[in-house]
């Protein structure tokens, strides 16, 4: 047992003692994060295009629109990583069927992304928890930390885009990703047809524009369903939301993802419509939105170099 000894010291050289353990603290926690940070700027200096998927609506299909998204870029050559910055409900590993899979760690902390279809390369909350059941309860600072590793911390090597899946709304996730990913080129927002959807989603819209990041444009989910029997098309969630938005508040609209039992089933088995079913009709139309938001970049691009 340690013996303990009577205090000796007078209180003014406790309160000096004090002073120094805490500024040594300080520095040590100002040391780390400038290390964090150099190390954040390294990682995202190696990929060219970031770019966030994000909605003020839950249950709109942010996750299908970037499980897709991600696997349209990689059939056509690209190297793509995902970040799903859903703390609290991450389901992209769901969507690319690697859910349940775990990350594997290097020197220096350093970790792994799992690594999908295509080689698309994931980085998920969902790879850290013990079951389908486990709860995150966390508050924003520690999220804020864990979306900051998410991204430094990984290898995630070279790659041409990375996609950013954030859960609805406009707060913790969305505003830390915004502050971690400064050259963030813009954010893909997605709604659903209906009047609650708009008025909410509207909100996504006028966030963006506050932070400074660009609006690459709308896409409409579960815009409509197309009888296979018939043909004929039905507007379960009312239409037109999506352009409504555009035409109220000057963001480009990239297109619509109709209703299709076939995505629905093939996002439960961890399969995507692109990769899979690119014959579809729906997939066909997502083919439009990819080649709008491939303009964009170019064109972001060319606006830089000439800026330049």
């Amino acid at each position: 047992m340690t013996k303990i000894t009577e205090q000796t010291s007078s209180p003014e050289a406790s309160d000096r003692k004090s002073e120094s353990c805490s500024s040594t603290v300080e520095n040590n926690t100002e040391k780390q994060q400038f290390e964090q940070n150099q190390k954040l700027k390294l990682k995202l200096s190696r990929i060219k295009h970031k770019i966030a998927i994000i909605s003020g609506k839950g249950g709109v299909g942010k996750s299908t629109v970037t499980a897709n998204l991600a696997m349209a870029f990689a059939m056509n050559g690209s190297v793509v990583g995902v970040l799903d910055a859903d703390i609290h409900g991450p389901c992209i590993p769901k969507m690319l069927g690697i859910k349940r899979q775990a990350m594997m760690g290097g020197p220096g902390g350093m970790l792994f992304p799992i690594t999908g279809k295509l080689g698309v390369k994931v980085v998920s909350m969902d790879f850290f928890l013990p079951s389908d059941e486990a709860p995150v309860i966390w508050r924003g600072p520690l999220k804020m930390r864990a979306l900051q590793q998410f991204l430094s911390d990984v290898a995630w090597g070279d790659l041409d885009y990375l996609f950013i899946d954030l859960p609805p709304g406009t707060g913790d996730e969305p505003l830390s990703i915004m502050h971690l990913i400064p050259d963030m080129d813009g954010v893909v927002i997605v709604t659903m047809p209906s009047e609650v959807s708009e008025a909410v989603v509207k909100k996504s819209v006028t966030f963006a524009k506050q932070i400074g990041v660009p609006v690459i444009g709308i896409v409409e989910n579960l815009s409509g369903y197309v009888c296979p029997d018939c043909g004929k098309k039905i507007d379960i969630f009312k239409s037109g939301g999506g352009k409504r938005i555009s035409r109220d508040l000057s963001v480009p609209y990239l297109g619509d993802i109709p209703i299709d039992p076939q995505i629905c089933d093939d996002s439960d088995n961890g399969l995507t419509f692109m990769a899979e079913k690119p014959d579809l009709p729906t997939a066909k139309t997502f083919a439009e939105i990819v080649t709008k938001i491939k303009q964009f970049l170019e064109n972001k691009t060319t606006a830089g170099e000439k800026a330049q």
